[in-house]
């Protein structure tokens, strides 16, 4: 009788070791059900609660007690950690905390673009990072740190490279804009500077990197046809050389602020402003956009062309009527005014 109690007693016992190992072993392995990651974003505001909202709408939790738990144990409440985590199938709800508390967040692939302006550009970044627009517009008109950063208000578009660039999504202000600086030097390596003295040479002035990047802002606006950007470069710098006005419509657009004008008339012409390349000599005093990399690179691989005047194409493809003298360019030009009218855009 006794041996039979023993006996039961060590079954019992054994119930009660595997049941706990199985719990031990389910809290551990327990994790989500996912064919492919997502991500959580937490931000500056979010508690446990509202994290563990994100989880469940986004990440399809095998239980959602089992991150209360741990929650609780590790003590996340004072361990929150901005930033963009990664949630993956193969993943348990242990290890999805850890990464909170410890801040191994994934990075994100910004996209830096070529904007017409500093709102644009701020507008563009916060809408892929956690910081908010109004911040970063701010941080661009603060003259204190347009200084710091080793640039004025009318450079500034100039310290953008647009391109992707692996950062992480709760990166400061501070720090993208140090990237931006650095990334910026990168870009202008031994190569490109070595250019310099040949540009300047086709432009019969020195033409400085700030010189090639307000030059290649103007050539981007003038056209987004990549092909042509050597040859329209080519054309500036023609006018550059024989001291002619650049006339740009583009420079007289960012004058006026008004990015929805289609067609410059005379009276546009007449606007007060530094920018406007028809009532003053030579370049800008600084982009009227963040010019592209091809745009940079047209400049510093300019074509070698006798074109002084250039109008669009009557198909509104985008492309240019290149000429080289006056009389070329008033047929060029007739023929775009024709279709500007038949289409009814003035």
């Amino acid at each position: 009788m006794a041996k039979k109690k023993n006996k039961a007693w060590v079954w019992v016992l054994l119930c009660i070791v595997v049941a706990s190992g199985a719990g031990v072993w389910w809290l551990y392995k327990s994790g989500f059900r996912l064919n492919e990651p997502t991500y959580i974003y937490i931000d500056t505001d979010d508690t446990v609660d509202s994290i563990a909202q994100k989880v469940e709408q986004r990440a399809n939790p095998e239980e959602m007690r089992v991150f209360h738990l741990y929650a609780g144990l590790l003590n996340l409440k004072e361990r929150i950690r901005t930033g963009r985590y990664e949630v993956s199938g193969d993943m348990t709800m242990l290890n999805f905390i850890r990464n909170i508390r410890n801040h191994n967040e994934k990075p994100i692939m910004l996209v830096v673009p070529s904007t017409r302006t500093m709102e644009a550009m701020a507008g563009k970044l916060a809408s892929q990072l956690m910081v908010d627009s109004a911040s970063i517009d701010q941080y661009l008109k603060d003259a204190t740190n347009i200084k710091a950063m080793g640039y004025t208000k009318e450079s500034l578009p100039g310290m953008f490279i647009p391109n992707t660039y692996e950062v992480y999504w709760d990166i400061s202000i501070k720090k993208l804009m140090e990237r931006m600086q650095k990334e910026n030097e990168r870009f202008w390596n031994e190569e490109r500077l070595g250019k310099l003295k040949e540009v300047s040479e086709y432009a019969g002035e020195e033409m400085t990197k700030e010189k090639v990047i307000t030059l290649a802002a103007i050539v981007d606006s003038e056209t987004a046809n990549d092909r042509e950007k050597p040859d329209i470069a080519a054309l500036y710098m023609n006018r550059m050389r024989k001291e002619m006005p650049l006339q740009s419509d583009p420079t007289v657009i960012f004058a006026l602020k008004d990015f929805t004008i289609r067609r410059v008339l005379h009276e546009h012409l007449k606007v007060d402003s530094p920018y406007n390349t028809y009532r003053n000599a030579g370049l800008p005093p600084g982009p009227i956009r963040v010019p592209s990399i091809a745009g940079i690179d047209a400049v510093l691989n300019h074509a070698n062309n006798n074109y002084i005047y250039m109008c669009a194409k009557e198909d509104f493809s985008g492309t240019h009527n290149f000429a080289v003298t006056y009389a070329e360019h008033l047929l060029n030009a007739a023929r775009y005014v024709k279709a500007l009218n038949k289409r009814g855009i003035h």
